[in-house]
This record gives structure tokens, C-alpha cells and sequence, in this order.
């Protein structure tokens, strides 16, 4: 099977959902945040729906058949490069690739260390350092030398496998930001945004009511997650990929240029037959 034929692509057929409302990035504490990280404008969440079992071995026919659809082509956005207006991808895609991400974090816990190795404060601040450059990145504190510098004495706070769960690389992006990015002086608003986009794509099943949904750090309590018959603790039912297209000219999507802070993610909820696509292209987010 040619991963470039339409209709050999296990059949799948997709269904634009607008109505889906994405909190995490529409909320009046949200847009603020995004507007001084220079973000707004160029963050976007889509949904989907899809009618057949997903099948996660089976991913690139799954992302092919996604760019294929016709309730896809007219509906999924992209900032072009050239004018920098949403737009809609305009070009017949012939290749994908999609990375898994593995998304398996239950609790934002996981950013202690940032406390306990003096890269934050016990008051939330984050300590300051000598300016340097990360093309394109200046890093004026640790935080950024951490996410960014891999050379540093405290890179290794964070292992590979750390830094691949797709919870680590939503907090990188906001951390670093777009082109105009205002950096927080304080660690709670990137940890805020990031658990609040985190929970908003992310599915999971749960059957743990003894869990505290009082405790802040709990990124999925039992009245936001559905019952899980057989497992007895929280489990992530979405997979989530990294993902790039490309037509007969090159790389497509999401965009023409390659950076680190222009991306795509597809989480997928194979329960609800949904796919969220969160999308971001690097540049100068709006002011006003």
C-alpha cells in the first residue's frame, strides 16, 4: 500500500468538531499570558472526529488519510509564511512523518526539581543569570539555561526520557516563547498554562476515587476522567505525535520553516475518536 493513495488508507474519514471550545487557550488569563509570551494569534487548537478504530502501529496511514480528508483540507489552519494570516494548507501532501511523544505524566509534581536544584526559589522566582545566547533564544536565567543549554551543570535535572513526555515540551514552548517573548520573572504562570493545555488535550481513564482531587499537583481527578473497567489507577488513553508534512516542493506543515518553536501535535483519543491538533508557528504574536 502506497502511503501517498487516497482510499488505501484504511479508510479512515474525518469530521471538522469547531464547536469543540479549547479553555486553555481562550480564557482572559490565558490570551494575557500568550499575548506577553508572543504567542497570540499564532497558538491555535483544532478538533476532529474519526469513524474507525485508531490503531496506533498504524499511525502515518492515520496521519495521511488526515491531510487526504476533504472535511480536513478546507478546515485545518496554518499561518502563512508570507502574510502571516491563518490559511488553509493549499498543497497536496505526499509524505508525512509523525514522532511519537510519549504522554504518560499524571502530576505536575514532576517540576519540583526545578525547586529542590535552585533553579526557582522557594518564593516562585526564578533565579537570574549572566546573559547568553541560544540562537535564537537570549538566556538571562536558569530555567532557560536548563530547557536550553546542554553543556550546563544542571541540564541533567531532566533526562531525555523526561525531556520527551509531551508535558515537558508543552512547558519548553511556553518558556521560550515566540519572537517578542516576555520571559516571567516567577515559575507559576508557565506551570499554570501549561496544566491547563495539558488537561484540556490530554484524555485519560480513571478508577481511583480515593485520589485527593483537592491536591493542586493531580493533573486528572476522578470527576474529569471516565472509569477505567479493568485498571485499578488513572491511565492517559490519548497519543500524542509530533507532526511534519511534506509535498513535492519539501516540508509543508506546519510550515515552510523549520524552528523549534514552530510545531504540530495530533493527540489522539482513540475512546472518543477525537483528534486535537495543537499548532503554533514561531514569530511575532499579537501586541494589542
Amino acid at each position: 500500500m502506497a502511503a501517498g493513495e487516497p482510499g488505501a488508507l484504511g479508510g479512515y474519514y474525518f469530521r471538522f468538531l469547531p464547536q469543540r471550545p479549547f479553555q486553555s487557550l481562550s480564557s482572559q488569563e490565558s490570551t494575557s499570558r500568550l499575548r506577553q509570551w508572543s504567542m497570540l494569534g499564532r497558538i491555535k487548537a483544532q478538533a476532529f472526529g474519526f469513524d474507525q478504530t485508531f490503531q496506533a502501529y498504524r499511525k502515518d496511514d492515520f496521519v495521511m488519510a488526515f491531510f487526504k480528508d476533504p472535511n480536513v483540507i478546507p478546515n485545518l489552519k496554518l499561518l502563512s509564511d508570507s502574510s502571516g494570516q491563518w490559511i488553509t494548507l493549499g498543497t497536496e501532501v505526499k509524505k508525512v512523518e509523525a514522532i511519537n511523544v510519549p504522554c504518560t505524566l499524571l502530576s505536575m509534581s514532576f517540576f519540583n526539581r526545578l525547586y529542590d536544584e535552585d533553579i526557582v526559589r522557594d518564593s516562585g522566582h526564578i533565579v537570574k543569570c549572566l546573559d547568553s545566547f541560544c540562537d535564537p533564544f537570549l538566556i538571562s536565567d536558569e530555567l532557560r539555561k536548563v530547557l536550553l543549554v546542554e553543556d550546563s551543570e544542571k541540564y541533567e535535572v531532566f533526562s531525555q526520557s523526561d525531556r520527551d513526555e509531551f508535558l515537558f515540551c508543552l512547558f519548553k514552548h511556553l518558556c521560550l516563547g515566540g519572537a517578542l517573548c516576555q520571559y516571567e520573572d516567577v515559575l507559576s504562570p508557565y506551570l499554570e498554562t501549561t496544566k491547563l493545555i495539558y488537561k484540556d488535550l490530554v484524555s485519560a481513564v480513571d478508577l481511583a476515587p480515593s485520589l485527593d482531587e483537592t491536591t493542586d499537583a493531580v493533573l486528572f481527578n476522578h470527576f474529569s476522567v471516565r472509569k477505567h473497567p479493568q485498571t485499578k489507577k488513572i491511565q492517559i488513553t490519548s497519543s500524542v505525535f509530533k507532526v511534519t508534512a511534506y509535498d513535492s516542493v519539501g516540508m509543508c506543515y506546519p510550515s515552510r520553516k523549520s524552528h523549534e518553536q514552530t510545531f504540530s501535535y495530533f493527540i489522539v483519543d482513540p475512546i472518543k475518536r477525537h483528534v486535537h491538533v495543537l499548532y503554533h508557528c514561531y514569530g511575532v504574536g499579537e501586541m494589542s
